[in-house]
């Protein structure tokens, strides 16, 4: 039997890295994104919007019977302070890191439960663990998608459902290129200064790769990981433990 992977954000970065492996792994894949993609079943879907999202679960479940493994990866990121940061500003990352993955994760436990097995993983950050500047409601939605891993962790796993949060570093996405732009055009600094500074901060001396975050998922959501859950899963190239 083919297992059924739901990814939110699957178009690009770390999700599209994430639906290509889990396809390779003969999932059938489903990607909820507002951008089209080649990767997998695509499903057009705001996943900002609570019913969309939910929409969304209940047509893969109508067709395809089960969902085996969620992974809840959609989200944007600020670069600002809590002064720099508005009160729409807020409300847009909430509604599309936190209510996204809170709607996601509600919309799959009834099949889950009925199946007494499934697996969860939420795309956290570094910020889950750590501050950084600027980086008010950001550093916010990611913590609270530890807290979510955790909680969803304890009252699920009498049912068989894991779930566990992903904590990246600095990856070289899309995301992360678009930020480096960003601050390179308020800044006027020099883009490959910038990213060379970026990849010296991290003590293996590089950027992280969208596959090797995919391959964490990968081994989280098998059978290898049965004993996981409720875990933060840092992959940042040592940054957090200086």
């Amino acid at each position: 039997m083919q297992k059924v992977a739901v990814v939110t954000g699957g178009s690009n970065g770390i999700g599209y890295a994430i639906v290509k492996r889990l396809e390779a792994e003969n999932y059938q894949v489903v990607n909820l994104d507002i951008q089209p993609s080649d990767a997998g079943h695509y499903i057009e879907c705001d996943v900002s919007q609570v019913s969309a999202v939910k929409a969304a679960i209940e047509q893969v479940i109508a067709k395809y019977g089960r969902v085996d493994v969620l992974i809840s990866n959609a989200g944007k990121h600020l670069s600002a302070t809590i002064e720099d940061t508005s009160e729409a500003m807020l409300d847009e990352l909430l509604a599309l890191n936190v209510k996204g993955a809170f709607a996601a994760v509600q919309a799959v436990l009834p099949q889950m439960k009925q199946q007494q097995q499934g697996a969860i993983v939420l795309m956290a950050s570094d910020q889950a663990l750590i501050a950084k500047r600027s980086s008010f409601a950001y550093n916010l939605t990611k913590a609270a998608l530890a807290s979510m891993a955790k909680t969803t962790a304890l009252d699920y796993a009498e049912y068989g459902i894991r779930c566990n949060a992903v904590c990246p570093g600095t990856i070289e996405t899309p995301l992360y290129h678009a930020a480096i732009e960003r601050y390179c055009q308020k800044s006027g600094r020099n883009p490959t200064e910038v990213h060379a500074e970026e990849a010296a901060e991290q003590p293996l001396g590089r950027l992280g790769q969208p596959e090797e975050v995919a391959a964490l998922v990968s081994f989280l959501v098998s059978a290898e990981a049965a004993f996981i859950t409720g875990s933060l899963q840092l992959i940042d190239g040592g940054y957090t433990a200086q």
